[in-house]
């Protein structure tokens, strides 16, 4: 998959050939998006046309609302999820408040009627587009009519009878149901960033914890204790892994995600790391002591180690 960044460089591509597109952010690249996403690429395999995806960065919420805790995935990570749907081409449009005030119309005929080669466009049974998200499928089908374009309406995807859109994967995360969110992703949640230094109390009570430094941009599932694999240069671990405020020790209200690697006694200090999260297993509390703490945690990596052997 090739990324793109102006429209200069789309124009080049659709001139050598036939395309299909669609849009849309594509958050967490879940298994509604997967199905759409897999008609696409067989449809473009058969007519040997082009697949282009047409996305934003940032997530409009992100620029608009500037919430923190939202997105599933990185940009990065989005990236190479797409490239595994089969896209040959990702164009990002930089978001901006500017951009956000396009109308409709001037927003399909900049960024995709313009060009030639388009065969078919693809939207998704929700989308919307241009500002106040004025633009619909009635409109998108008006504009495409007239260049002579397929337009093809994507139907809701369900799965056992719920509604599968990014907003749902991100309710079940909050909720700390990984499994459920999971279910609705095609595959583990997870979360990257580097490890970085804490107070060191998981080695003073003989369990070692990873402390993570993640994008404050994405959201973070409920706070608690839950079964993890840890990934670090390719090779993934078994692991534990809090998120909380640690209560035991602190009064302060700052998340910290924490991770114990089970039989696992490296100095991973500043390297990189991917925690994916299988189960929640409790909720966070405080302990009247150190050892009634180092008794439930004994617990906890009995309850993983159990999960493993399944």
């Amino acid at each position: 998959m090739i990324v793109i960044k102006n429209l200069e460089e789309l124009k080049a591509i659709y001139s050598e050939g036939s395309s299909q597109v669609t849009i849309g952010n594509f958050d967490g690249v879940h298994v509604g998006h997967r199905e759409f996403l897999s008609r696409i690429n067989q449809d473009c395999k058969k007519n040997k046309s082009k697949f282009v995806i047409i996305t934003f960065v940032p997530h409009p919420v992100l620029m608009l609302r500037a919430q923190s805790g939202f997105l599933i995935n990185t940009y990065t990570e989005r990236r190479e999820l797409l490239s595994e749907c089969g896209v040959d081409y990702l164009l990002e449009i930089d978001f901006t408040r500017d951009f956000s005030t396009l109308s409709p119309e001037d927003f399909f005929k900049r960024y995709i009627l313009s060009y030639t080669g388009i065969k078919k466009v693809y939207l998704g049974h929700d989308f919307v587009f241009g500002a106040n998200k004025s633009g619909d499928y009635k409109l998108a089908k008006s504009l495409c009519e007239k260049e002579s374009i397929q337009l093809i309406l994507q139907d809701e995807f369900r799965s056992e009878n719920t509604a599968v859109s990014s907003s749902v994967v991100r309710g079940e995360i909050k909720k700390g149901e990984m499994e459920k969110a999971n279910q609705l992703l095609g595959r583990a949640y997870y979360l990257s960033g580097h490890v970085i230094k804490g107070q060191g109390r998981g080695r003073q009570i003989g369990f070692p914890t990873a402390n993570m430094d993640y994008d404050k941009t994405l959201i973070i599932p409920a706070g608690g204790v839950y079964i993890t694999q840890t990934t670090i240069h390719g090779m993934t671990y078994n692991s534990l892994t809090n998120i909380g405020i640690n209560p035991t020790f602190n009064m302060g209200h700052a998340i910290n995600i924490e991770t114990h690697l089970l039989d696992f006694n490296r100095d991973i200090y500043g390297e990189e790391m991917r925690v994916t999260f299988l189960r929640k297993i409790r909720d966070e509390k405080k302990f009247s002591s150190v050892n009634d703490l180092i008794s439930q945690i004994d617990s906890d990596v009995l309850c993983a180690k159990e999960f493993f052997k399944k």
